[in-house]
């Protein structure tokens, strides 16, 4: 369904209107189009219906009290476009889409700048992936005396000693992919049921 623009009289009033339409679009643009056309329509009904309403008074002054009552588009959508994107993160899977939910919705609480961090950490399992490929027998799982050392990269002089062994060997990378796929996805999930329990 299209929105039909309302029809003003008045070309200040054209213009304001056509400029509160416009910083909604501008607002909304991180949405999917379904999504953008949905809060267009709601804010445009919105708008119609309280002009007709109120037909008394001027038409500027009348279109100046709704848009008011409305609020500044930047500030009211803020927490429904935050809320839309997470919900197209966490239906999705696309870590565009994470990204820009969590960077959406960071001011909304300590849970989000956890989720944040453990997206970041998952950047640390890409790095050892490269240094394994630059430095191949400087990183890996290694272990000392038959007990877990370090995972990533050590320095040429810690492996001198014969009893350090590293475990994976041509298996890092493949393990690696793996761990970033899994932890990616479990993230995600953790993210999706956060979401629901804040809807409830």
């Amino acid at each position: 369904m299209k929105m039909k623009n309302i029809e003003f009289k008045e070309s200040a009033s054209r213009r304001v209107y056509h400029d509160y339409i416009s910083r909604i679009k501008k607002t909304t643009n991180s949405l999917s189009t379904s999504d953008q056309k949905d809060v267009l329509l709601e804010f445009n009904s919105h708008i119609y219906e309280a002009l007709l309403r109120n037909q008394n008074r001027n038409e500027i002054d009348q279109l100046l009290d709704v848009l008011d009552r409305l609020g500044i588009p930047e500030e009211v959508l803020k927490p429904l476009v935050a809320d839309k994107k997470l919900e197209q993160a966490t239906t999705t899977f696309n870590p565009l889409h994470v990204a820009r939910a969590l960077i959406l919705n960071i001011t909304n609480g300590i849970t989000y700048i956890i989720f944040f961090v453990l997206y970041l950490m998952l950047f640390g399992f890409v790095y050892l992936i490269y240094a394994k490929i630059v430095h191949p027998d400087e990183v890996g799982l290694f272990f000392k005396n038959d007990s877990f050392m370090v995972l990533g990269r050590t320095g040429q002089e810690n492996l001198s000693g014969s009893e350090i062994t590293e475990l994976l060997g041509n298996w890092f990378i493949p393990v690696m992919l793996v761990s970033i796929l899994v932890f990616y996805l479990v993230i995600t999930l953790l993210l999706r049921l956060k979401r629901k329990i804040n809807k409830k």
